[in-house]
Protein backbone atom coordinates (compact mmCIF):
# COMPACT_ATOMS: atom_id res chain seq x y z
CA UNK A 1 0.00 0.00 0.00
CA UNK A 2 1.53 3.45 -0.89
CA UNK A 3 1.81 6.54 1.27
CA UNK A 4 -1.44 8.61 1.51
CA UNK A 5 -1.27 12.47 0.56
CA UNK A 6 -0.80 13.42 4.16
CA UNK A 7 2.03 11.52 4.94
CA UNK A 8 4.04 12.42 1.77
CA UNK A 9 3.07 16.38 2.95
CA UNK A 10 4.54 15.59 6.10
CA UNK A 11 8.04 17.49 6.77
CA UNK A 12 9.54 14.58 8.37
CA UNK A 13 8.70 11.51 6.27
CA UNK A 14 10.10 13.94 3.33
CA UNK A 15 13.04 14.75 5.41
CA UNK A 16 13.72 10.75 6.20
CA UNK A 17 13.57 9.84 2.65
CA UNK A 18 16.01 12.86 2.01
CA UNK A 19 18.65 11.99 4.55
CA UNK A 20 18.24 8.24 4.25
CA UNK A 21 15.93 7.06 7.32
CA UNK A 22 14.15 3.97 6.95
CA UNK A 23 11.64 5.65 8.71
CA UNK A 24 10.76 8.79 10.10
CA UNK A 25 10.58 7.67 13.50
CA UNK A 26 14.23 8.23 13.25
CA UNK A 27 13.30 11.60 14.55
CA UNK A 28 10.91 10.39 17.32
CA UNK A 29 14.47 9.04 19.11
CA UNK A 30 16.85 11.87 17.58
CA UNK A 31 14.08 14.13 19.41
CA UNK A 32 14.19 12.45 22.79
CA UNK A 33 17.98 12.55 22.46
CA UNK A 34 17.92 16.32 22.51
CA UNK A 35 15.41 16.77 25.48
CA UNK A 36 17.35 14.55 28.15
CA UNK A 37 20.46 13.64 25.92
CA UNK A 38 19.93 9.44 26.54
CA UNK A 39 22.94 9.15 24.39
CA UNK A 40 25.47 11.11 25.72
CA UNK A 41 28.66 8.82 26.83
CA UNK A 42 26.51 5.53 25.41
CA UNK A 43 28.62 2.61 24.04
CA UNK A 44 26.44 -0.14 24.45
CA UNK A 45 22.74 0.15 23.24
CA UNK A 46 19.84 -2.58 22.47
CA UNK A 47 16.82 -1.57 20.35
CA UNK A 48 14.28 -3.78 21.04
CA UNK A 49 11.41 -4.31 18.35
CA UNK A 50 13.96 -2.71 15.59
CA UNK A 51 12.22 -3.39 12.38
CA UNK A 52 12.36 -1.80 10.12
CA UNK A 53 15.88 -0.42 11.56
CA UNK A 54 14.98 3.50 11.69
CA UNK A 55 16.13 3.78 15.64
CA UNK A 56 19.21 1.09 15.30
CA UNK A 57 20.60 3.77 12.57
CA UNK A 58 20.12 6.61 14.79
CA UNK A 59 22.56 4.22 17.36
CA UNK A 60 24.52 3.30 14.08
CA UNK A 61 25.33 6.95 13.16
CA UNK A 62 24.93 8.51 16.63
CA UNK A 63 27.40 5.87 18.23
CA UNK A 64 29.13 4.23 15.77
CA UNK A 65 29.63 6.45 12.89
CA UNK A 66 31.36 9.61 14.93
CA UNK A 67 33.82 7.23 16.46
CA UNK A 68 37.47 8.89 15.29
CA UNK A 69 39.32 5.47 15.52
CA UNK A 70 38.89 1.91 15.27
CA UNK A 71 39.69 0.96 19.03
CA UNK A 72 36.23 3.46 19.85
CA UNK A 73 34.21 2.61 17.39
CA UNK A 74 35.42 -1.53 18.50
CA UNK A 75 33.96 -0.23 22.02
CA UNK A 76 30.57 0.38 20.47
CA UNK A 77 27.92 -2.64 20.62
CA UNK A 78 24.36 -2.00 19.00
CA UNK A 79 22.70 -5.30 19.45
CA UNK A 80 19.18 -4.74 17.21
CA UNK A 81 16.42 -7.15 18.50
CA UNK A 82 13.27 -8.10 16.14
CA UNK A 83 11.22 -11.52 15.00
CA UNK A 84 12.25 -10.05 11.32
CA UNK A 85 15.27 -9.86 9.50
CA UNK A 86 16.02 -6.23 8.59
CA UNK A 87 18.64 -4.90 5.98
CA UNK A 88 22.22 -4.13 7.12
CA UNK A 89 23.45 -1.54 9.83
CA UNK A 90 26.80 -0.44 10.02
CA UNK A 91 28.23 -1.43 13.65
CA UNK A 92 24.98 -2.90 14.09
CA UNK A 93 24.80 -6.61 15.52
CA UNK A 94 21.15 -8.26 14.59
CA UNK A 95 19.49 -10.95 16.60
CA UNK A 96 16.18 -12.50 15.44
CA UNK A 97 14.35 -13.30 18.50
CA UNK A 98 11.17 -13.10 20.78
CA UNK A 99 11.46 -10.46 23.45
CA UNK A 100 8.85 -12.91 25.79
CA UNK A 101 11.77 -15.32 25.54
CA UNK A 102 14.36 -15.66 28.04
CA UNK A 103 16.68 -16.83 25.54
CA UNK A 104 17.00 -13.95 23.86
CA UNK A 105 18.02 -12.03 26.80
CA UNK A 106 20.40 -14.71 27.00
CA UNK A 107 22.13 -13.77 23.34
CA UNK A 108 21.66 -10.23 24.00
CA UNK A 109 24.40 -10.62 27.38
CA UNK A 110 26.26 -12.74 25.25
CA UNK A 111 26.95 -10.21 22.87
CA UNK A 112 27.92 -8.02 25.71
CA UNK A 113 30.32 -10.62 27.46
CA UNK A 114 30.65 -11.89 30.39
CA UNK A 115 31.55 -9.13 32.47
CA UNK A 116 28.95 -7.54 34.29
CA UNK A 117 30.72 -4.18 33.87
CA UNK A 118 29.56 -4.37 30.29
CA UNK A 119 25.60 -4.65 29.91
CA UNK A 120 23.67 -2.64 28.17
CA UNK A 121 24.06 1.50 29.47
CA UNK A 122 20.75 1.81 26.95
CA UNK A 123 17.79 0.06 25.87
CA UNK A 124 15.01 1.39 23.42
CA UNK A 125 12.27 0.24 22.21
CA UNK A 126 9.68 1.60 20.12
CA UNK A 127 7.53 -1.52 19.09
CA UNK A 128 3.81 -1.55 19.08
CA UNK A 129 1.00 -4.10 18.31
CA UNK A 130 -1.40 -3.92 15.57
CA UNK A 131 -3.44 -1.69 15.97
CA UNK A 132 -7.17 -1.98 16.79
CA UNK A 133 -9.05 1.18 16.99
CA UNK A 134 -10.60 0.15 20.51
CA UNK A 135 -8.49 2.59 22.74
CA UNK A 136 -8.66 0.92 26.15
CA UNK A 137 -7.79 -2.72 23.83
CA UNK A 138 -4.72 -1.07 22.04
CA UNK A 139 -3.21 0.87 25.50
CA UNK A 140 -3.74 -2.54 26.63
CA UNK A 141 -2.01 -4.06 24.44
CA UNK A 142 0.44 -1.63 24.01
CA UNK A 143 1.38 -2.13 27.89
CA UNK A 144 1.86 -5.80 28.03
CA UNK A 145 4.30 -5.08 25.25
CA UNK A 146 6.39 -2.69 27.46
CA UNK A 147 6.63 -4.95 30.67
CA UNK A 148 8.17 -7.41 28.28
CA UNK A 149 10.26 -4.71 26.96
CA UNK A 150 11.22 -3.80 30.77
CA UNK A 151 11.61 -7.75 31.00
CA UNK A 152 14.25 -7.57 29.22
CA UNK A 153 15.62 -4.79 30.48
CA UNK A 154 16.42 -6.15 34.11
CA UNK A 155 18.36 -8.45 32.39
CA UNK A 156 20.70 -6.49 30.08
CA UNK A 157 21.14 -3.04 31.59
CA UNK A 158 23.80 -1.84 34.11
CA UNK A 159 23.16 -0.15 36.81
CA UNK A 160 22.66 3.45 35.66
CA UNK A 161 21.10 2.72 32.36
CA UNK A 162 18.45 4.41 30.69
CA UNK A 163 15.36 2.57 29.42
CA UNK A 164 12.76 4.57 26.66
CA UNK A 165 9.49 2.73 24.82
CA UNK A 166 6.83 4.14 23.04
CA UNK A 167 3.11 3.94 25.19
CA UNK A 168 -0.23 5.09 23.96
CA UNK A 169 -1.31 7.61 26.44
CA UNK A 170 -4.27 6.89 28.69
CA UNK A 171 -5.84 6.43 31.95
CA UNK A 172 -3.26 4.03 32.94
CA UNK A 173 -0.20 6.57 32.33
CA UNK A 174 -0.21 6.45 36.41
CA UNK A 175 0.01 3.02 37.08
CA UNK A 176 2.49 2.57 34.29
CA UNK A 177 4.80 5.22 36.51
CA UNK A 178 4.33 3.43 39.73
CA UNK A 179 6.05 0.54 37.71
CA UNK A 180 8.24 1.94 36.34
CA UNK A 181 9.65 3.52 39.44
CA UNK A 182 9.94 0.02 40.83
CA UNK A 183 13.49 -0.29 38.71
CA UNK A 184 14.16 3.57 38.02
CA UNK A 185 15.14 6.41 40.12
CA UNK A 186 12.88 8.75 37.36
CA UNK A 187 10.42 8.43 35.30
CA UNK A 188 8.92 11.12 32.64
CA UNK A 189 6.46 10.71 29.46
CA UNK A 190 7.78 12.87 26.55
CA UNK A 191 6.02 13.65 23.09
CA UNK A 192 8.54 14.51 20.53
CA UNK A 193 7.53 17.55 18.00
CA UNK A 194 8.02 14.00 15.30
CA UNK A 195 5.30 12.57 16.32
CA UNK A 196 2.12 13.61 15.22
CA UNK A 197 -0.24 15.76 17.02
CA UNK A 198 -3.09 13.20 16.00
CA UNK A 199 -1.33 10.10 17.77
CA UNK A 200 -1.89 8.97 21.16
CA UNK A 201 1.75 7.60 21.06
CA UNK A 202 4.28 9.16 23.82
CA UNK A 203 7.59 7.70 25.01
CA UNK A 204 8.47 6.77 28.59
CA UNK A 205 12.12 7.65 29.37
CA UNK A 206 13.30 6.26 32.74
CA UNK A 207 16.57 6.86 33.91
CA UNK A 208 18.55 5.51 36.80
CA UNK A 209 17.57 1.57 36.40
CA UNK A 210 18.22 0.06 39.69
CA UNK A 211 17.37 -3.99 40.84
CA UNK A 212 15.32 -4.27 43.94
CA UNK A 213 17.34 -5.63 46.38
CA UNK A 214 16.91 -9.28 46.26
CA UNK A 215 15.03 -9.20 43.07
CA UNK A 216 15.80 -11.74 40.35
CA UNK A 217 15.11 -10.95 36.94
CA UNK A 218 12.50 -12.54 34.86
CA UNK A 219 10.67 -12.91 31.98
CA UNK A 220 6.96 -11.80 32.45
CA UNK A 221 4.75 -12.61 29.98
CA UNK A 222 1.13 -11.87 31.02
CA UNK A 223 -0.67 -13.27 28.28
CA UNK A 224 1.26 -16.67 28.50
CA UNK A 225 2.01 -17.59 32.05
CA UNK A 226 0.78 -17.81 35.38
CA UNK A 227 2.45 -14.94 37.06
CA UNK A 228 2.46 -15.93 40.81
CA UNK A 229 3.69 -19.56 39.80
CA UNK A 230 6.43 -18.02 37.78
CA UNK A 231 7.07 -15.21 40.41
CA UNK A 232 7.15 -18.30 43.01
CA UNK A 233 10.01 -20.34 40.96
CA UNK A 234 12.67 -17.74 41.60
CA UNK A 235 12.07 -18.86 45.32
CA UNK A 236 12.68 -14.65 45.92
CA UNK A 237 10.15 -13.10 47.84
CA UNK A 238 10.75 -9.44 46.39
CA UNK A 239 9.79 -11.15 43.03
CA UNK A 240 6.73 -12.83 44.46
CA UNK A 241 5.98 -9.37 45.64
CA UNK A 242 6.64 -7.47 42.70
CA UNK A 243 6.09 -9.75 39.99
CA UNK A 244 2.08 -9.66 40.10
CA UNK A 245 2.27 -5.76 40.50
CA UNK A 246 4.58 -4.94 37.27
CA UNK A 247 2.52 -7.74 34.87
CA UNK A 248 -0.84 -6.29 36.15
CA UNK A 249 -0.78 -3.08 38.68
CA UNK A 250 -2.85 -3.15 41.50
CA UNK A 251 -5.95 -1.87 40.76
CA UNK A 252 -7.63 -2.35 44.21
CA UNK A 253 -7.89 1.88 44.02
CA UNK A 254 -9.47 2.13 40.53
CA UNK A 255 -12.31 -1.10 41.01
CA UNK A 256 -14.66 0.47 43.49
CA UNK A 257 -14.81 3.53 41.37
CA UNK A 258 -14.97 1.77 38.15
CA UNK A 259 -17.86 -0.40 39.09
CA UNK A 260 -19.90 2.69 40.92
CA UNK A 261 -19.44 4.43 37.39
CA UNK A 262 -20.63 1.23 35.49
CA UNK A 263 -23.71 0.85 37.99
CA UNK A 264 -25.00 3.72 36.84
CA UNK A 265 -25.37 2.95 33.24
CA UNK A 266 -29.19 1.97 32.65
CA UNK A 267 -30.18 -0.83 29.92
CA UNK A 268 -30.37 2.39 27.28
CA UNK A 269 -27.00 2.78 27.75
CA UNK A 270 -25.91 -0.21 26.98
CA UNK A 271 -27.94 -1.09 24.06
CA UNK A 272 -27.19 2.48 22.70
CA UNK A 273 -23.24 1.17 23.35
CA UNK A 274 -24.19 -2.36 21.68
CA UNK A 275 -25.65 -0.94 18.92
CA UNK A 276 -22.84 1.10 18.28
CA UNK A 277 -20.38 -1.93 18.97
CA UNK A 278 -22.18 -3.79 16.26
CA UNK A 279 -23.06 -1.00 13.72
CA UNK A 280 -19.17 -0.29 13.35
CA UNK A 281 -17.71 -1.60 10.37
CA UNK A 282 -13.96 -0.73 12.07
CA UNK A 283 -14.85 -2.81 15.21
CA UNK A 284 -12.72 -5.91 14.52
CA UNK A 285 -15.05 -8.65 14.91
CA UNK A 286 -13.36 -11.06 16.71
CA UNK A 287 -13.93 -8.49 19.47
CA UNK A 288 -17.57 -8.15 18.41
CA UNK A 289 -17.52 -12.27 19.31
CA UNK A 290 -16.42 -11.62 22.36
CA UNK A 291 -18.27 -8.52 23.72
CA UNK A 292 -21.56 -9.61 22.51
CA UNK A 293 -22.22 -11.70 25.25
CA UNK A 294 -21.04 -9.50 27.80
CA UNK A 295 -23.68 -6.83 26.19
CA UNK A 296 -26.71 -8.79 26.54
CA UNK A 297 -26.17 -10.21 29.93
CA UNK A 298 -25.53 -6.23 31.02
CA UNK A 299 -28.49 -5.23 29.28
CA UNK A 300 -30.70 -8.52 30.71
CA UNK A 301 -29.66 -7.77 34.29
CA UNK A 302 -30.33 -3.54 33.57
CA UNK A 303 -34.01 -4.78 32.29
CA UNK A 304 -34.49 -7.35 35.44
CA UNK A 305 -33.26 -4.28 37.87
CA UNK A 306 -35.77 -2.46 36.47
CA UNK A 307 -38.85 -4.02 36.64
CA UNK A 308 -38.01 -4.79 40.35
CA UNK A 309 -37.32 -1.20 41.33
CA UNK A 310 -41.02 -0.38 39.77
CA UNK A 311 -42.66 -3.56 41.59
CA UNK A 312 -41.06 -2.23 44.85
CA UNK A 313 -42.95 1.40 44.24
Amino acid sequence: MGKTSKDKRDIYYRQAKEEGWRARSAFKLMHINEQFGILNDVRRAVDLCAAPGSWSQVLSRKLFDSCLTDDEKSEVKIIAVDLQAMAPIRGVIQLQGDITKESTAEAIIAHFGNDADQKAQLVVCDGAPDVTGVHEMDEYMQNQLIVSALSIATFVLETGGTFVAKIFKGNANSLLESQMLTFFENFHIYKPPSSRPSSIEAFVVCTGFRLPIGYIPQIINPARDDIRTLARKTGSKVNQRLVPFIACGDLNGDVEDSVSDLEDFTSDDYELAYDDMINDPEFPDEFKDELEDVFLDEIAIRNIQSVRAKCLW
